[in-house]
């Protein structure tokens, strides 16, 4: 009996095991609770190289249900020959599971089995990676929402003790030593909508005009609230990770661009603040050049006299750049840092550029020019959304957030509520038969933005033949509830100027967004509303 009892414990011994209980990872959802980043329960298969000794015939079956090659198997289990645990494949698919465990029954393998794991899915795909990232094969964040708030998503694995027979096999649990706890989820600001609406029309511009990539952002004016964030090129998070390109990478709050002409209304808006000029002010802008030091200031053609609504219409860089110089060089370098130019968003996402903002005495004159017209300041297509919502938002800064807000954050004024509107409806005549940009236009709805059409920057100056096309504004104009950029990098189809190539993707997103939203129009074409029955309401 006593020989009995010491056998049993012995047995036991050998064989009683800690082994870990996975915790799954926490979802990621968008505002309204729509999944973009879920974690399903899948098996690794497992090898134990001191019991596990195939011949030729199993490594044949293995390589077939594994994909890997019999050679690599055999180095692999060689390598470890000393250890008792090796993976063979992480997170395989339910089939390749199934096989492995049939082949291990048919043949009497010993030393092969099954782990259960949870693998990363992403609903969305390409349309939301580069918002969300991905995961490891350790299931550990390492791009985008998935790395910025990974202690947040990650469950905290428990532990039982179980008895494993010969085979390395749980044939039975003994106790439960720590409970599981799955991660938590984590809510982005996002709306599934209007991702999809943007993605759909800014992918199809970068097709159309054959760019070379492109981004689109869309803002609640409210709360700051990131709603549609969307790259071109993007790539499949549920596949390949390759990141050749730059294509895992989150342009519109990574990569820099000198904004060009939507600049123009923030030193136009500086001057205003300080009394400088008001929308009625008079600029001779008159031949179409303008002489700064040793260089030359030039527009399309000889505007003449303008008042500063013109010069905001006809984007007159000689304009603008008149105002400009009649500043003081701190007072313009302290609003541009006002708006968030210079300086990372809130948004706190891995890697997101601050852009660059040079001291102002640095500038030399021809700087402080340029300036005003958007060159010499870089900028990515989230911080200049951001500045546009402060006109949106009658002169008041929000933080910006990629998670969803229960209510509106606090914001700064940087901006006063007169100067907001009186810009606001100044842009408004862009997006006019007389402006640059009656492309933006969305139908019953005001619309008020600004294009940007920029030559790119090469070693010595800068290119001749490389644009990037730019639009930046926000709807409904009377009452603003979004703002928006669109950027499209070198286009190469025969049109590149902002009005032609961005500001027609605004004008899809915007007034898809605008409809899934039922945001009320403020530009009703009749001066009545029809209603059942043919009667007209004032």
């Amino acid at each position: 009996m006593l020989e009995t009892d010491f056998l049993q414990h012995e047995g036991e011994r050998r064989h009683l095991r800690v082994v870990e209980i996975p915790a799954h990872r926490g979802m990621i959802t968008d505002r309204n609770g729509e999944p973009l980043a879920m974690s399903t329960p899948v098996d690794s298969i497992w090898a134990n190289p001191r019991l596990l000794k195939p011949d030729g015939e199993t490594l044949a079956q293995l390589e077939k249900i594994l994909g890997k090659n019999q050679d690599e198997l055999r180095r692999l289990l060689a390598r470890y020959s000393d250890r008792a645990f090796v993976y063979l494949k992480r997170r395989a698919n339910p089939d390749v599971a199934a096989q492995i465990m049939d082949l291990a029954q048919a043949r009497k393998l010993s030393g092969i089995g099954l782990q259960r794991e949870f693998r990363r899915y992403y609903p969305g795909g390409e349309v939301f990676a580069h918002v969300i990232g991905f995961t490891n094969v350790d299931d550990q964040g390492q791009e985008g929402m998935e790395l910025a708030y990974n202690d947040w998503l990650v469950g905290t694995p428990g532990a039982k003790r179980v008895i494993r027979d010969g085979h390395s096999r749980i044939v039975k649990d003994v106790e439960s030593i720590r409970v599981p706890h799955p991660g938590k989820t984590l809510v982005l600001s996002l709306d599934r909508r209007l991702q999809y609406l943007a993605y759909r029309e800014l992918k199809a511009a970068v097709v159309k005009n054959r760019a070379r990539s492109g981004s689109a952002v869309i803002l609640d004016i409210r709360t700051g609230e990131v709603l549609a964030m969307v790259n071109q090129p993007s790539y499949n998070p549920n596949g390949s990770r390759d990141g050749r390109g730059g294509v895992l990478r989150n342009r519109a709050l990574i990569d820099v661009f000198e904004p060009g002409s939507t600049m123009k209304p923030f030193a136009v808006t500086t001057a205003m603040e300080l009394g400088r000029v008001t929308p009625s002010t008079l600029i001779d802008t008159g031949p179409g050049t303008l002489r700064v030091g040793r260089s030359l200031v030039k527009d399309h053609r000889n505007y003449g006299v303008l008042d500063v609504a013109g010069v905001i219409r006809k984007s007159s860089n000689v304009g603008v750049s008149k105002i400009a110089l009649d500043l003081p060089q701190e007072e313009l370098w302290k609003a541009y840092s006002k708006l968030g130019f210079g300086q990372t968003t809130a948004a706190s996402f891995p890697g997101e550029s601050a852009g660059q903002l040079a001291p102002y005495r640095r500038w030399a004159k021809i700087d402080q020019a340029t300036l005003a017209f958007g060159y010499g300041i870089s900028v990515t297509p989230l911080q200049l959304a951001q500045a546009y919502s402060v006109l949106a938002a009658d002169g008041v800064l929000h933080p910006v957030s990629l998670l969803r807000q229960e209510q509106a954050p606090e914001g700064k004024r940087v901006m006063s509520r007169a100067t907001a509107v009186a810009m606001r409806k100044m842009l408004e005549s862009v997006v006019s038969a007389e402006g640059t940009a009656p492309a933006a236009a969305v139908a019953r709805y005001r619309v008020a933005g600004k294009t940007g059409t920029v030559k790119k920057s090469i070693a010595g100056g800068y290119a001749q033949d490389r644009y990037l096309a730019v639009f930046a504004g926000l709807a409904p104009a009377s009452d603003p509830r979004l703002a928006m950029v669109v950027m499209l990098n070198e286009p190469s189809a025969g049109k590149f100027y902002g009005g032609q190539v961005a500001a027609p993707v605004f004008s899809k997103i915007m007034a898809g967004a605008l409809r899934l939203l039922n945001i009320a129009p403020d530009a009703l074409e009749t001066p009545g509303v029809r209603l059942a029955g043919g009667m007209v309401q004032p």
